[in-house]
This record gives structure tokens, C-alpha cells and sequence, in this order.
């Protein structure tokens, strides 16, 4: 009998445990490359650290694309299932004529994320001091260098001819390249802006986003034929980054610091807060992740000026707002 029990007991034990493993598998796994790993994002690492995801049946597996460029191509090999970058990426790939082309589905931020760094941190910054100095900027046709020379524009700067800009430097070391003695300014996401400051390296000067105003900076885009198929988990995953922007824009700094720390453990708690709050205070979230047409004419603008649009592309063909609208009405 007590044989019989013991049979019994490792049995259950058995049971429990192919229980658990199948419990498991009701997550859908998502592959999702994001362009470069930011603060300036922080109501997507909301979601995954207060598990959106995972309530709405998701496994996220987050990568680093260090850059719009290595994100497209990893959605266009099928490496990611989603990709998160600026637009204009997309834009590229259509005028291109490809057929399976990618569809922005959410839209994130409205504002740009870097910073203008000085190597002089005792200066009294007005963007004529650009001129005839060497600045650190972006890859030809990148959301971050386009935006610099857009705002270069507005304030009756060439960008050819008045100041000398650098853009080969790899996205992922140009803090280190100015930190070691390249170039009189760089322009930097967070935290790498601020950890130039804290290093005494430099002195943030301007906001991008404050100086471009309200832009299509980065959105979430699948291939044509992944959203096809998935069209549930594209909702699913949508309604999760609804509930990070919704935290976001319903916290203080604080309390967002402290859910997304885990995400930048090399980075002390005072500095996410104050990254944090400085991106929180110039409105880089929006209150929901409808991609707006007035948004993706004024992206093209923007191309157009830096003669990097071919030719217009079609709002209803890479633009779906069927998922965000119905994530923002739930």
C-alpha cells in the first residue's frame, strides 16, 4: 500500500510537472529588433517588465539592431517578425519596389530622442557656433542625421557647406569616438548623452526633439505577409504597448525609472530618472500609437529636404491603424 502511495505521488508529480511545461507553451514567441537600445523607448520596456506581453499570451525576444539599416534587414530576412525603427526605413524599401513590403502598425514616439553634445562645457550654445566646426552625426538617410539637418535648415545652416559632418562612425561607438577626441559636437541618444556628461566629456546643449518638433521618429513595422497571417498577434502585441504608454503617461519619472532599471542595469537609478524625466517633459510619448497621415506627409517632408525621397510613397499602403486604433479604445 504505501508502495501504491509512493507510485501514486511521483505520478502526480509527473503530471504537475508536464502541466507546467505545457503552460508553458501557450505563449506566442515574437522575434522583435529594435533600433538601438534607449530610454527614449521606455514604454516598451514598461511592457515587458510589468508583463503586457506575456498577459496578452506573448514571449518577447528582444534584440539590438544598432540601427534602422541592420533592423530592415533582419525584418526583410525574416530574422525579426517585428521591427522598431524610424519610417523612413520603410519608405526606402517600398519606393524600391519590393513586393512583401513593410507596413508601420504602431507609432511610439512623436518627438526625436538625441541630444546635441558640446565638447565645451562652458558654452553658451546658439546654433551659429555649428559653423565651421566638425559635428558627429548620423548614416545618410537615417532619422538622426536627417533631423539634425532639417533643424540645421531652420535655423539657415548648410549642412554641406557650414560645418563639417562626420558619418561613418558606426551608430553604436560614436560616444566613444567623441569621448577619445573626434569632433567638436555628437549628437547622442540616452543614455549615452547623459554618460558623456557624467564623465565630464561634453555638455548636452540642445534637444533634437525639442528643436524639430512634433515628428514621426520611430514605429513598429512588419512585412505585408507576416501581418497577414498574424493579425492576432500583432493586436495582442499592440494592446501590451498601449498599456506601457498608458503607465507612462500616468507616473512619475520616478516610478517609471524604477520598473525599467532592470533594463539598463550598468546605468545608475538617479540617472534613468533624470533621463527619464527629461524625456518625459518634452513629450516624446504619445497618448496612443495611431500613426497619423498629417505625421507620415511631414516624415516625407522632411526625406524630401534631405533629398533622400525617390518619390512620394503611399500613406494607405505602409500605414495600418486598424490595430492601434482599436488598443486605444479598449
Amino acid at each position: 500500500m504505501k508502495k501504491r502511495v509512493v507510485a501514486l505521488f511521483i505520478v502526480s508529480l509527473m503530471i504537475v510537472s508536464l502541466v507546467g511545461c505545457k503552460k508553458d507553451t501557450k505563449y506566442t514567441e515574437v522575434n522583435l529588433t529594435e533600433v538601438a537600445h534607449s530610454i527614449f523607448y521606455a514604454p516598451q520596456y514598461v511592457a515587458i517588465e510589468l508583463g503586457y506581453f506575456k498577459d496578452e499570451g506573448l514571449k518577447v525576444n528582444l534584440t539590438n539592431g544598432l540601427g534602422a539599416d541592420k533592423t530592415m534587414t533582419a525584418v526583410l530576412s525574416g530574422n525579426a517578425d517585428i521591427g522598431f525603427m524610424g519610417s523612413e526605413a520603410s519608405i526606402y524599401v517600398y519606393n524600391e519596389g519590393e513586393k512583401d513590403y513593410v507596413v508601420n502598425f504602431a507609432q511610439l514616439t512623436q518627438r526625436a530622442g538625441n541630444f546635441l553634445v558640446s565638447r565645451d562645457e562652458n558654452e553658451n550654445f546658439a546654433w551659429n557656433n555649428l559653423k565651421g566646426k566638425t559635428v558627429i552625426g548620423g548614416r545618410i538617410g537615417g532619422m538622426p542625421e536627417m533631423i539634425f539637418e532639417y533643424i540645421l535648415k531652420k535655423n539657415s545652416i548648410d549642412p554641406k557647406n557650414d560645418l563639417t559632418i562626420i558619418q561613418n562612425i558606426d551608430f553604436g561607438i560614436t560616444a566613444q569616438s567623441f569621448q577619445a577626441g573626434t569632433g567638436d559636437y555628437t549628437i547622442e541618444f540616452e543614455p549615452a548623452a547623459t554618460g558623456l556628461e557624467l564623465q565630464k566629456a561634453g555638455k548636452v546643449v540642445a534637444s533634437l526633439g525639442v528643436e524639430s518638433g512634433m515628428v514621426p521618429y520611430t514605429a513598429y513595422s512588419a512585412k505585408l505577409s507576416y501581418i497577414k497571417d498574424h493579425p492576432e498577434t500583432i493586436q495582442k502585441f499592440v494592446n501590451a504597448l498601449q498599456k506601457g504608454m498608458n503607465y507612462v503617461n500616468s507616473h512619475t519619472s520616478e516610478e517609471i525609472a524604477k520598473v525599467i532599471k532592470p533594463q539598463f542595469k550598468e546605468t545608475d537609478m538617479d540617472t534613468v530618472t533624470k533621463i527619464v524625466t527629461r524625456y518625459k517633459d518634452q513629450q516624446t510619448w504619445k497618448e496612443d500609437l495611431i500613426f497619423k497621415e498629417e505625421s507620415f506627409n511631414l516624415l516625407q517632408d522632411i526625406l524630401d529636404s534631405s533629398d533622400m525621397l525617390a518619390k512620394p510613397a503611399s500613406y494607405s499602403d505602409l500605414v495600418d491603424t486598424t490595430y492601434a486604433t482599436k488598443a486605444a479604445n479598449k
